[in-house]
Protein backbone atom coordinates (compact mmCIF):
# COMPACT_ATOMS: atom_id res chain seq x y z
CA UNK A 1 0.00 0.00 0.00
CA UNK A 2 2.84 2.37 0.84
CA UNK A 3 4.52 1.75 -2.56
CA UNK A 4 1.24 2.33 -4.40
CA UNK A 5 0.72 5.71 -2.70
CA UNK A 6 4.35 6.56 -3.37
CA UNK A 7 3.94 5.85 -7.11
CA UNK A 8 0.76 7.97 -7.19
CA UNK A 9 2.60 10.85 -5.58
CA UNK A 10 5.37 10.57 -8.16
CA UNK A 11 2.77 10.73 -10.94
CA UNK A 12 1.43 14.00 -9.48
CA UNK A 13 4.85 15.68 -9.56
CA UNK A 14 6.78 13.78 -12.29
CA UNK A 15 8.80 16.72 -13.52
CA UNK A 16 9.92 17.79 -10.08
CA UNK A 17 10.77 14.26 -8.95
CA UNK A 18 12.80 13.33 -12.02
CA UNK A 19 14.64 16.60 -12.58
CA UNK A 20 15.07 18.24 -9.19
CA UNK A 21 17.22 16.48 -6.61
CA UNK A 22 16.18 18.77 -3.75
CA UNK A 23 12.47 18.24 -4.26
CA UNK A 24 12.99 14.49 -4.74
CA UNK A 25 14.73 14.18 -1.38
CA UNK A 26 12.17 16.50 0.17
CA UNK A 27 9.21 14.35 -0.96
CA UNK A 28 10.81 11.10 0.23
CA UNK A 29 11.91 12.53 3.58
CA UNK A 30 8.54 14.17 4.28
CA UNK A 31 6.30 11.40 2.91
CA UNK A 32 5.63 10.02 6.40
CA UNK A 33 3.62 13.17 7.17
CA UNK A 34 0.84 12.02 4.85
CA UNK A 35 -0.09 8.98 6.91
CA UNK A 36 -0.82 9.57 10.60
CA UNK A 37 -1.83 13.26 10.77
CA UNK A 38 -4.60 15.43 9.40
CA UNK A 39 -3.76 16.80 5.95
CA UNK A 40 -3.74 20.43 7.20
CA UNK A 41 -1.32 19.51 9.97
CA UNK A 42 0.84 17.66 7.45
CA UNK A 43 1.01 20.66 5.14
CA UNK A 44 1.65 23.09 7.98
CA UNK A 45 4.53 20.92 9.23
CA UNK A 46 6.38 20.87 5.89
CA UNK A 47 9.75 22.67 6.30
CA UNK A 48 9.64 24.37 2.91
CA UNK A 49 12.83 26.06 1.74
CA UNK A 50 12.91 27.77 -1.65
CA UNK A 51 16.59 28.63 -1.50
CA UNK A 52 17.48 25.63 -3.70
CA UNK A 53 14.70 26.22 -6.24
CA UNK A 54 15.28 28.61 -9.15
CA UNK A 55 13.71 29.66 -12.41
CA UNK A 56 10.70 27.82 -13.75
CA UNK A 57 10.82 25.25 -10.95
CA UNK A 58 10.35 27.93 -8.31
CA UNK A 59 7.57 29.61 -10.32
CA UNK A 60 5.77 26.30 -10.87
CA UNK A 61 6.11 25.34 -7.23
CA UNK A 62 4.75 28.73 -6.07
CA UNK A 63 1.77 28.25 -8.40
CA UNK A 64 1.22 24.81 -6.93
CA UNK A 65 1.27 26.18 -3.37
CA UNK A 66 -1.18 28.95 -4.28
CA UNK A 67 -3.46 26.38 -5.91
CA UNK A 68 -3.46 24.37 -2.68
CA UNK A 69 -4.21 27.58 -0.73
CA UNK A 70 -7.19 28.30 -2.99
CA UNK A 71 -8.53 24.75 -2.75
CA UNK A 72 -8.14 24.80 1.04
CA UNK A 73 -10.02 28.10 1.26
CA UNK A 74 -12.83 26.71 -0.91
CA UNK A 75 -12.95 23.61 1.28
CA UNK A 76 -13.28 25.75 4.43
CA UNK A 77 -16.07 27.75 2.83
CA UNK A 78 -17.95 24.63 1.80
CA UNK A 79 -17.52 23.11 5.26
CA UNK A 80 -18.92 26.28 6.83
CA UNK A 81 -21.86 26.29 4.40
CA UNK A 82 -22.59 22.59 5.09
CA UNK A 83 -22.54 23.25 8.83
CA UNK A 84 -24.84 26.25 8.40
CA UNK A 85 -27.32 24.13 6.42
CA UNK A 86 -27.13 21.38 9.05
CA UNK A 87 -27.83 23.89 11.81
CA UNK A 88 -30.76 25.33 9.87
CA UNK A 89 -32.13 21.83 9.29
CA UNK A 90 -31.85 21.10 13.02
CA UNK A 91 -33.63 24.33 13.89
CA UNK A 92 -36.47 23.49 11.50
CA UNK A 93 -36.82 20.20 13.39
CA UNK A 94 -37.08 22.08 16.67
CA UNK A 95 -33.52 21.32 17.75
CA UNK A 96 -30.46 23.50 18.24
CA UNK A 97 -27.56 24.08 15.91
CA UNK A 98 -23.90 23.55 16.67
CA UNK A 99 -22.80 25.97 19.43
CA UNK A 100 -20.15 28.54 18.57
CA UNK A 101 -17.25 27.91 20.95
CA UNK A 102 -14.15 29.93 20.21
CA UNK A 103 -10.88 28.07 20.51
CA UNK A 104 -8.17 29.29 22.85
CA UNK A 105 -5.56 31.34 21.06
CA UNK A 106 -2.20 32.59 22.14
CA UNK A 107 -2.10 36.30 23.00
CA UNK A 108 -0.41 38.41 20.37
CA UNK A 109 0.61 42.02 20.06
CA UNK A 110 -1.56 42.45 16.96
CA UNK A 111 -4.75 43.84 18.47
CA UNK A 112 -7.10 46.64 17.56
CA UNK A 113 -6.82 48.64 20.77
CA UNK A 114 -4.97 51.87 20.10
CA UNK A 115 -3.73 52.06 23.69
CA UNK A 116 -2.40 48.50 23.70
CA UNK A 117 -0.84 48.82 20.23
CA UNK A 118 1.53 51.56 21.36
CA UNK A 119 2.29 50.28 24.86
CA UNK A 120 5.85 48.88 25.16
CA UNK A 121 5.83 45.39 26.56
CA UNK A 122 8.02 45.72 29.64
CA UNK A 123 7.52 46.01 33.35
CA UNK A 124 8.37 49.69 33.52
CA UNK A 125 5.45 50.63 31.27
CA UNK A 126 2.77 48.50 32.87
CA UNK A 127 -0.26 50.54 34.02
CA UNK A 128 -0.12 51.57 37.62
CA UNK A 129 -3.02 51.00 39.97
CA UNK A 130 -5.18 54.10 40.32
CA UNK A 131 -5.58 55.53 43.80
CA UNK A 132 -9.20 54.62 44.50
CA UNK A 133 -9.65 56.90 47.55
CA UNK A 134 -8.39 60.07 45.92
CA UNK A 135 -11.78 61.34 44.71
CA UNK A 136 -14.03 59.79 47.37
CA UNK A 137 -16.44 61.99 49.29
CA UNK A 138 -16.55 61.13 53.02
CA UNK A 139 -20.17 61.10 54.17
CA UNK A 140 -19.62 60.44 57.87
CA UNK A 141 -16.81 60.04 60.39
CA UNK A 142 -16.78 57.39 63.08
CA UNK A 143 -14.17 56.86 65.79
CA UNK A 144 -13.18 53.34 66.78
CA UNK A 145 -12.31 53.25 70.51
CA UNK A 146 -9.74 50.80 71.84
CA UNK A 147 -10.50 48.66 74.88
CA UNK A 148 -7.95 49.97 77.39
CA UNK A 149 -8.57 47.30 80.01
CA UNK A 150 -5.98 45.00 78.47
CA UNK A 151 -3.37 47.69 77.71
CA UNK A 152 -0.22 48.45 79.73
CA UNK A 153 -0.66 51.29 82.25
CA UNK A 154 1.94 53.52 80.55
CA UNK A 155 0.27 53.77 77.13
CA UNK A 156 0.15 57.24 75.55
CA UNK A 157 -2.50 58.36 73.01
CA UNK A 158 -0.84 59.05 69.61
CA UNK A 159 -3.81 60.06 67.48
CA UNK A 160 -5.82 58.13 64.86
CA UNK A 161 -5.19 55.91 61.87
CA UNK A 162 -7.71 56.69 59.13
CA UNK A 163 -9.15 53.78 57.20
CA UNK A 164 -11.71 54.52 54.46
CA UNK A 165 -14.38 51.89 53.89
CA UNK A 166 -16.76 52.26 50.95
CA UNK A 167 -20.36 51.20 51.41
CA UNK A 168 -23.74 51.96 49.92
CA UNK A 169 -27.18 52.28 51.44
CA UNK A 170 -30.33 51.49 49.45
CA UNK A 171 -33.62 52.25 51.13
CA UNK A 172 -37.02 53.46 50.09
CA UNK A 173 -37.99 57.10 50.50
CA UNK A 174 -41.78 57.04 50.28
CA UNK A 175 -43.16 60.55 50.77
CA UNK A 176 -46.77 61.32 51.62
CA UNK A 177 -47.43 64.82 50.26
CA UNK A 178 -50.31 66.72 51.85
CA UNK A 179 -51.40 69.19 49.21
CA UNK A 180 -53.35 72.18 50.45
CA UNK A 181 -56.83 72.63 49.01
CA UNK A 182 -58.74 75.90 48.87
CA UNK A 183 -62.26 76.46 47.62
CA UNK A 184 -63.66 79.72 46.23
CA UNK A 185 -67.45 80.11 46.49
CA UNK A 186 -67.36 83.01 44.05
CA UNK A 187 -65.71 80.98 41.31
CA UNK A 188 -67.04 77.63 42.52
CA UNK A 189 -63.61 76.14 41.96
CA UNK A 190 -61.12 74.25 44.12
CA UNK A 191 -57.45 75.22 44.14
CA UNK A 192 -54.98 72.41 44.96
CA UNK A 193 -51.27 72.91 45.60
CA UNK A 194 -49.10 71.19 42.98
CA UNK A 195 -46.39 68.67 43.74
CA UNK A 196 -42.78 69.91 43.63
CA UNK A 197 -41.48 70.24 40.07
CA UNK A 198 -39.23 67.19 40.41
CA UNK A 199 -42.15 64.88 41.20
CA UNK A 200 -44.34 63.57 38.42
CA UNK A 201 -46.85 60.81 39.01
CA UNK A 202 -46.41 58.20 41.70
CA UNK A 203 -42.63 57.82 41.46
CA UNK A 204 -39.97 60.29 42.50
CA UNK A 205 -36.96 61.59 40.55
CA UNK A 206 -34.37 59.39 42.24
CA UNK A 207 -36.29 56.21 41.44
CA UNK A 208 -36.88 57.25 37.84
CA UNK A 209 -33.23 58.14 37.45
CA UNK A 210 -32.20 54.78 38.90
CA UNK A 211 -34.42 52.91 36.45
CA UNK A 212 -32.99 54.85 33.49
CA UNK A 213 -29.46 54.25 34.78
CA UNK A 214 -29.93 50.53 35.31
CA UNK A 215 -31.30 50.18 31.80
CA UNK A 216 -28.97 52.42 29.82
CA UNK A 217 -25.72 52.32 31.81
CA UNK A 218 -25.84 48.95 33.62
CA UNK A 219 -27.62 47.34 30.62
CA UNK A 220 -30.18 45.48 32.73
CA UNK A 221 -33.39 44.13 31.28
CA UNK A 222 -36.70 45.59 32.41
CA UNK A 223 -37.63 42.30 34.08
CA UNK A 224 -34.45 42.31 36.18
CA UNK A 225 -34.92 45.97 37.09
CA UNK A 226 -38.39 45.12 38.41
CA UNK A 227 -37.02 42.15 40.34
CA UNK A 228 -34.29 44.26 41.93
CA UNK A 229 -36.69 47.02 42.96
CA UNK A 230 -39.15 44.51 44.40
CA UNK A 231 -36.41 43.14 46.66
CA UNK A 232 -35.97 46.62 48.12
CA UNK A 233 -39.67 47.12 48.78
CA UNK A 234 -40.64 49.20 45.72
CA UNK A 235 -44.08 48.38 44.36
CA UNK A 236 -43.95 49.06 40.64
CA UNK A 237 -45.36 47.24 37.61
CA UNK A 238 -43.44 46.21 34.52
CA UNK A 239 -45.61 48.52 32.43
CA UNK A 240 -44.69 51.50 34.62
CA UNK A 241 -40.98 50.67 34.29
CA UNK A 242 -41.42 50.65 30.52
CA UNK A 243 -43.24 54.00 30.63
CA UNK A 244 -40.51 55.59 32.75
CA UNK A 245 -37.91 54.41 30.24
CA UNK A 246 -39.57 55.55 27.01
CA UNK A 247 -42.37 58.07 27.61
CA UNK A 248 -42.40 61.83 28.23
CA UNK A 249 -38.75 62.37 27.37
CA UNK A 250 -39.12 65.23 24.90
CA UNK A 251 -36.59 67.44 26.80
CA UNK A 252 -34.02 64.66 26.51
CA UNK A 253 -34.76 64.25 22.78
CA UNK A 254 -34.20 67.99 22.35
CA UNK A 255 -30.90 67.66 24.21
CA UNK A 256 -29.81 64.93 21.82
CA UNK A 257 -30.56 67.15 18.81
CA UNK A 258 -28.61 69.98 20.44
CA UNK A 259 -25.67 67.65 21.16
CA UNK A 260 -25.37 66.68 17.49
CA UNK A 261 -25.76 70.28 16.30
CA UNK A 262 -23.03 71.47 18.68
CA UNK A 263 -20.80 68.42 18.29
CA UNK A 264 -20.45 68.28 14.50
CA UNK A 265 -18.52 71.60 14.17
CA UNK A 266 -16.01 70.73 16.92
CA UNK A 267 -13.70 68.81 14.58
CA UNK A 268 -13.03 68.73 10.85
CA UNK A 269 -13.56 64.96 10.70
CA UNK A 270 -16.60 62.94 11.73
CA UNK A 271 -16.53 59.18 12.24
CA UNK A 272 -19.36 56.88 11.19
CA UNK A 273 -20.29 53.23 11.64
CA UNK A 274 -23.43 51.12 11.81
CA UNK A 275 -24.64 47.84 13.26
CA UNK A 276 -27.75 45.70 13.04
CA UNK A 277 -30.78 46.39 15.23
CA UNK A 278 -34.25 44.96 15.72
CA UNK A 279 -37.46 46.98 16.07
CA UNK A 280 -40.63 45.00 16.75
CA UNK A 281 -39.14 41.94 15.10
CA UNK A 282 -37.96 43.80 11.97
CA UNK A 283 -34.37 44.35 10.87
CA UNK A 284 -33.18 47.92 11.39
CA UNK A 285 -29.77 49.58 11.56
CA UNK A 286 -28.29 51.72 14.31
CA UNK A 287 -26.02 54.45 12.92
CA UNK A 288 -23.22 55.57 15.25
CA UNK A 289 -21.44 58.82 14.49
CA UNK A 290 -19.43 61.52 16.23
CA UNK A 291 -15.86 62.45 17.12
CA UNK A 292 -13.62 62.56 20.18
CA UNK A 293 -16.05 64.88 22.02
CA UNK A 294 -19.46 63.30 21.38
CA UNK A 295 -21.07 60.11 20.10
CA UNK A 296 -24.64 59.90 18.82
CA UNK A 297 -26.97 57.07 17.84
CA UNK A 298 -29.80 56.94 15.31
CA UNK A 299 -31.76 53.77 14.50
CA UNK A 300 -33.28 53.70 11.02
CA UNK A 301 -34.94 51.06 8.80
CA UNK A 302 -32.21 51.41 6.13
CA UNK A 303 -28.49 52.09 5.86
CA UNK A 304 -28.31 53.47 2.32
CA UNK A 305 -26.63 56.72 1.35
CA UNK A 306 -29.73 58.90 1.76
CA UNK A 307 -30.34 57.46 5.23
CA UNK A 308 -26.79 58.34 6.28
CA UNK A 309 -27.36 61.81 4.85
CA UNK A 310 -30.56 62.22 6.89
CA UNK A 311 -28.68 61.20 10.03
CA UNK A 312 -26.02 63.84 9.39
CA UNK A 313 -28.72 66.46 8.77
CA UNK A 314 -29.86 65.91 12.38
CA UNK A 315 -33.60 65.94 11.74
CA UNK A 316 -33.67 68.55 8.98
CA UNK A 317 -35.55 67.48 5.83
CA UNK A 318 -33.71 66.52 2.67
CA UNK A 319 -33.39 69.10 -0.07
CA UNK A 320 -32.50 68.61 -3.73
CA UNK A 321 -30.46 70.63 -6.18
CA UNK A 322 -29.53 69.86 -9.83
CA UNK A 323 -26.45 72.07 -10.08
CA UNK A 324 -22.99 71.38 -11.53
CA UNK A 325 -21.98 69.33 -8.49
CA UNK A 326 -25.07 67.15 -8.92
CA UNK A 327 -24.09 66.35 -12.52
CA UNK A 328 -20.54 65.59 -11.41
CA UNK A 329 -21.90 63.18 -8.78
CA UNK A 330 -24.20 61.59 -11.36
CA UNK A 331 -21.17 60.84 -13.52
CA UNK A 332 -19.49 59.20 -10.52
CA UNK A 333 -22.67 57.19 -9.96
CA UNK A 334 -22.33 56.05 -13.59
CA UNK A 335 -25.55 57.52 -14.92
CA UNK A 336 -25.67 57.03 -18.67
CA UNK A 337 -24.90 60.01 -20.99
CA UNK A 338 -28.41 59.68 -22.45
CA UNK A 339 -30.03 60.44 -19.10
CA UNK A 340 -27.52 63.19 -18.35
CA UNK A 341 -28.53 64.92 -21.58
CA UNK A 342 -32.22 64.61 -20.67
CA UNK A 343 -31.52 66.18 -17.25
CA UNK A 344 -29.49 69.09 -18.62
CA UNK A 345 -32.50 71.42 -19.24
CA UNK A 346 -33.40 71.10 -15.53
CA UNK A 347 -29.98 72.28 -14.30
CA UNK A 348 -30.17 75.17 -11.81
CA UNK A 349 -28.99 76.24 -8.35
CA UNK A 350 -32.53 76.22 -6.99
CA UNK A 351 -33.23 74.02 -3.95
CA UNK A 352 -36.36 71.85 -3.96
CA UNK A 353 -38.20 70.05 -1.21
CA UNK A 354 -38.78 66.33 -1.66
CA UNK A 355 -42.34 66.83 -2.93
CA UNK A 356 -41.28 69.60 -5.31
CA UNK A 357 -38.42 67.51 -6.71
CA UNK A 358 -40.66 64.49 -7.24
CA UNK A 359 -43.17 66.68 -9.12
CA UNK A 360 -40.35 68.17 -11.21
CA UNK A 361 -39.12 64.74 -12.32
CA UNK A 362 -42.64 63.42 -12.88
CA UNK A 363 -43.54 66.41 -15.06
CA UNK A 364 -40.39 66.60 -17.23
CA UNK A 365 -39.11 63.00 -17.13
CA UNK A 366 -42.11 60.74 -16.49
CA UNK A 367 -40.53 57.62 -18.05
CA UNK A 368 -37.52 57.29 -15.72
CA UNK A 369 -36.95 53.83 -14.30
CA UNK A 370 -36.83 53.47 -10.48
CA UNK A 371 -33.07 52.77 -10.55
CA UNK A 372 -32.30 55.87 -12.61
CA UNK A 373 -34.60 58.01 -10.47
CA UNK A 374 -32.87 56.75 -7.31
CA UNK A 375 -29.47 57.83 -8.65
CA UNK A 376 -30.83 61.27 -9.58
CA UNK A 377 -32.39 61.71 -6.12
CA UNK A 378 -29.11 60.70 -4.44
CA UNK A 379 -26.97 63.06 -6.50
CA UNK A 380 -29.38 65.99 -6.10
CA UNK A 381 -29.66 65.45 -2.33
CA UNK A 382 -25.88 65.19 -1.95
CA UNK A 383 -25.39 68.36 -4.01
CA UNK A 384 -27.86 70.28 -1.84
CA UNK A 385 -26.22 69.00 1.34
CA UNK A 386 -22.65 69.71 0.28
CA UNK A 387 -23.71 73.14 -0.98
CA UNK A 388 -24.37 74.27 2.58
CA UNK A 389 -27.29 76.12 4.14
CA UNK A 390 -28.82 75.83 7.60
CA UNK A 391 -26.84 72.71 8.40
CA UNK A 392 -23.22 71.84 9.12
CA UNK A 393 -21.42 70.23 6.18
CA UNK A 394 -18.97 67.49 7.20
CA UNK A 395 -15.68 68.11 5.35
CA UNK A 396 -14.12 64.70 6.11
CA UNK A 397 -15.88 61.43 6.91
CA UNK A 398 -13.99 58.51 8.45
CA UNK A 399 -15.69 55.17 7.84
CA UNK A 400 -15.17 51.70 6.41
CA UNK A 401 -15.35 50.64 2.77
CA UNK A 402 -19.16 50.43 2.61
CA UNK A 403 -20.60 52.19 -0.49
CA UNK A 404 -23.14 54.26 1.48
CA UNK A 405 -20.34 56.40 2.95
CA UNK A 406 -18.91 57.46 -0.41
CA UNK A 407 -19.63 60.89 -1.98
CA UNK A 408 -21.18 62.23 1.25
CA UNK A 409 -18.26 64.54 1.97
CA UNK A 410 -15.44 66.17 0.07
CA UNK A 411 -12.99 63.64 1.56
CA UNK A 412 -13.44 60.08 2.78
CA UNK A 413 -10.77 58.78 5.17
CA UNK A 414 -10.17 55.07 5.64
CA UNK A 415 -9.60 53.24 8.91
CA UNK A 416 -6.15 51.65 9.14
CA UNK A 417 -7.21 49.15 11.78
CA UNK A 418 -10.17 48.06 9.65
CA UNK A 419 -7.89 47.65 6.63
CA UNK A 420 -5.40 45.71 8.74
CA UNK A 421 -8.07 43.21 9.78
CA UNK A 422 -8.25 41.97 6.19
CA UNK A 423 -4.68 40.72 6.54
CA UNK A 424 -5.52 39.12 9.87
CA UNK A 425 -8.29 37.14 8.18
CA UNK A 426 -5.84 35.42 5.85
CA UNK A 427 -5.12 31.89 7.07
CA UNK A 428 -2.34 30.37 4.96
CA UNK A 429 -1.83 26.62 4.99
CA UNK A 430 1.93 26.63 4.44
CA UNK A 431 4.48 27.96 6.89
CA UNK A 432 6.21 29.60 3.96
CA UNK A 433 3.15 31.75 3.26
CA UNK A 434 2.53 32.31 6.97
CA UNK A 435 6.04 33.73 7.32
CA UNK A 436 5.45 36.00 4.33
CA UNK A 437 2.21 37.23 5.91
CA UNK A 438 3.77 37.74 9.33
CA UNK A 439 6.68 39.69 7.85
CA UNK A 440 4.40 41.97 5.85
CA UNK A 441 2.07 42.61 8.78
CA UNK A 442 5.08 43.63 10.84
CA UNK A 443 6.02 46.17 8.17
CA UNK A 444 2.37 47.27 7.93
CA UNK A 445 2.06 48.16 11.63
CA UNK A 446 5.53 49.69 11.73
CA UNK A 447 4.41 52.09 9.00
CA UNK A 448 1.22 52.75 10.98
CA UNK A 449 3.30 53.74 14.00
CA UNK A 450 5.28 56.15 11.82
CA UNK A 451 1.98 57.83 10.89
CA UNK A 452 1.17 58.16 14.59
CA UNK A 453 4.54 59.88 15.15
CA UNK A 454 3.87 62.15 12.16
CA UNK A 455 0.58 63.29 13.72
CA UNK A 456 2.47 64.64 16.72
CA UNK A 457 4.90 66.71 14.65
CA UNK A 458 3.93 66.95 10.96
CA UNK A 459 6.48 68.36 8.51
CA UNK A 460 6.55 68.58 4.69
CA UNK A 461 9.66 66.40 4.59
CA UNK A 462 8.01 63.68 6.68
CA UNK A 463 4.89 63.89 4.50
CA UNK A 464 6.88 63.26 1.30
CA UNK A 465 8.89 60.46 2.91
CA UNK A 466 5.80 58.66 4.20
CA UNK A 467 4.11 58.96 0.79
CA UNK A 468 7.12 57.31 -0.85
CA UNK A 469 7.26 54.59 1.81
CA UNK A 470 3.56 53.88 1.26
CA UNK A 471 4.23 53.18 -2.42
CA UNK A 472 7.18 50.95 -1.54
CA UNK A 473 5.26 49.05 1.12
CA UNK A 474 2.17 48.37 -0.98
CA UNK A 475 4.13 47.50 -4.11
CA UNK A 476 5.47 44.41 -2.36
CA UNK A 477 5.10 41.12 -4.26
CA UNK A 478 5.43 38.05 -2.04
CA UNK A 479 4.33 35.20 -4.34
CA UNK A 480 1.46 34.40 -1.95
CA UNK A 481 -1.46 35.30 -4.22
CA UNK A 482 -4.07 36.04 -1.53
CA UNK A 483 -1.64 38.33 0.27
CA UNK A 484 -0.55 40.06 -2.94
CA UNK A 485 -4.21 40.65 -3.89
CA UNK A 486 -4.87 42.14 -0.47
CA UNK A 487 -1.81 44.40 -0.75
CA UNK A 488 -3.02 45.64 -4.15
CA UNK A 489 -6.43 46.51 -2.69
CA UNK A 490 -4.81 48.53 0.09
CA UNK A 491 -2.74 50.41 -2.48
CA UNK A 492 -5.90 51.38 -4.34
CA UNK A 493 -7.05 53.16 -1.15
CA UNK A 494 -3.93 55.31 -0.96
CA UNK A 495 -5.81 58.61 -1.09
CA UNK A 496 -8.14 57.74 1.80
CA UNK A 497 -5.48 55.96 3.89
CA UNK A 498 -3.00 58.82 3.55
CA UNK A 499 -5.47 61.67 4.07
CA UNK A 500 -3.86 62.00 7.50
CA UNK A 501 -0.75 63.44 5.82
CA UNK A 502 -2.79 66.45 4.70
CA UNK A 503 -4.95 66.59 7.84
CA UNK A 504 -2.83 65.31 10.77
CA UNK A 505 -5.64 65.95 13.25
CA UNK A 506 -7.93 63.24 11.86
CA UNK A 507 -7.88 59.80 13.55
CA UNK A 508 -6.15 56.86 11.93
CA UNK A 509 -8.82 54.41 13.01
CA UNK A 510 -12.55 54.19 13.67
CA UNK A 511 -12.36 52.40 17.02
CA UNK A 512 -14.39 55.13 18.76
CA UNK A 513 -17.50 54.36 16.72
CA UNK A 514 -16.89 50.61 16.74
CA UNK A 515 -17.00 50.76 20.55
CA UNK A 516 -20.38 52.46 20.20
CA UNK A 517 -21.53 49.66 17.90
CA UNK A 518 -20.38 47.16 20.52
CA UNK A 519 -22.54 48.95 23.10
CA UNK A 520 -25.56 48.48 20.82
CA UNK A 521 -24.75 44.79 20.38
CA UNK A 522 -24.54 44.28 24.16
CA UNK A 523 -27.93 45.94 24.60
CA UNK A 524 -29.33 43.75 21.84
CA UNK A 525 -27.97 40.66 23.60
CA UNK A 526 -29.94 41.62 26.73
CA UNK A 527 -33.14 43.12 25.33
CA UNK A 528 -33.17 41.73 21.76
CA UNK A 529 -35.22 44.59 20.31
CA UNK A 530 -37.34 47.64 20.97
CA UNK A 531 -41.07 47.33 20.36
CA UNK A 532 -42.15 50.86 19.40
CA UNK A 533 -40.76 53.91 17.62
CA UNK A 534 -40.98 55.76 20.93
CA UNK A 535 -38.85 53.13 22.65
CA UNK A 536 -36.31 53.17 19.82
CA UNK A 537 -36.01 56.94 20.03
CA UNK A 538 -35.57 56.82 23.81
CA UNK A 539 -32.87 54.18 23.45
CA UNK A 540 -30.94 56.31 20.93
CA UNK A 541 -31.35 59.45 23.02
CA UNK A 542 -30.08 58.05 26.31
CA UNK A 543 -27.17 56.24 24.62
CA UNK A 544 -26.20 59.57 23.02
CA UNK A 545 -26.42 61.51 26.30
CA UNK A 546 -24.56 58.88 28.34
CA UNK A 547 -21.71 58.41 25.85
CA UNK A 548 -21.29 62.16 25.37
CA UNK A 549 -21.23 62.62 29.15
CA UNK A 550 -18.39 60.11 29.39
CA UNK A 551 -16.42 61.83 26.63
CA UNK A 552 -16.81 65.25 28.28
CA UNK A 553 -16.01 63.98 31.79
CA UNK A 554 -19.56 64.50 33.11
CA UNK A 555 -21.20 62.02 35.50
CA UNK A 556 -24.17 60.70 33.46
CA UNK A 557 -26.06 59.56 36.58
CA UNK A 558 -25.93 63.05 38.12
CA UNK A 559 -26.60 64.73 34.78
CA UNK A 560 -29.79 62.78 34.08
CA UNK A 561 -30.94 63.28 37.69
CA UNK A 562 -30.36 67.02 37.33
CA UNK A 563 -32.56 67.08 34.24
CA UNK A 564 -35.28 64.92 35.81
CA UNK A 565 -35.41 67.22 38.86
CA UNK A 566 -35.50 70.21 36.47
CA UNK A 567 -32.92 72.07 38.53
CA UNK A 568 -30.59 72.57 35.52
CA UNK A 569 -27.69 73.14 37.89
CA UNK A 570 -25.34 71.44 35.44
CA UNK A 571 -24.58 73.10 32.07
CA UNK A 572 -26.03 71.31 29.08
CA UNK A 573 -23.80 69.02 27.04
CA UNK A 574 -24.41 71.24 24.01
CA UNK A 575 -23.01 74.22 25.93
CA UNK A 576 -19.92 72.21 26.89
CA UNK A 577 -19.43 71.24 23.25
CA UNK A 578 -19.76 74.86 22.13
CA UNK A 579 -17.15 75.86 24.72
CA UNK A 580 -14.89 73.09 23.43
CA UNK A 581 -15.29 74.39 19.88
CA UNK A 582 -14.33 77.91 20.95
CA UNK A 583 -11.27 76.60 22.77
CA UNK A 584 -10.18 74.64 19.71
CA UNK A 585 -10.78 77.62 17.40
CA UNK A 586 -8.70 79.97 19.56
CA UNK A 587 -5.86 77.44 20.03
Amino acid sequence: MFLQEKRELFLIWPVFYSKNKYLSNFIISEFHFFRPMDINQQIAALPLDFSQLTGDYKTAFELLLNLIEQLTAEKRGLQAEIQRLRDENNRLKGEQGKPVIKAKVRPTNDISSEKERHRPVNQANLPRKRAKNKTLIITRLEKCPLDKRHLPPDVVFKGYQTVIVQDIKIETDNVAFQKEIYYSPSTQKSYIAPLPAAYQGAFGPNLRNLIITLKNIANMSEAKIGELLANFGVSISSGMISNILIKNHQPFHQEKTAIVAAGLPTTVCQQFDDTGARVNGQNYYTHIFGNRYFRAYSTQPHKNRLTVLQVLLNGQPLQYRLNALAFQLLSQLQLSPKHLDRLQPLASDQCFTEAEFENLLAHHLPTLTPMVKAKIREAAALAAYRGGGNHWVVPILLADDAPQFKLLSAHLAACWVHDGRHYKKLSPVFKYHAQKLQHFRGRYWHYYQQLCVYQQAPTPEAEQRLAREFDDLFSTVTGYQDLDARIAKSKQKKESLLLVLKYPEIPLHNNEMELGARTCVRKRDVSLHTMTAEGTQANDTFLTIIDTCKKLGVNPFLYILDRIKKTNALPSLAQLLQQKQKQLSSA
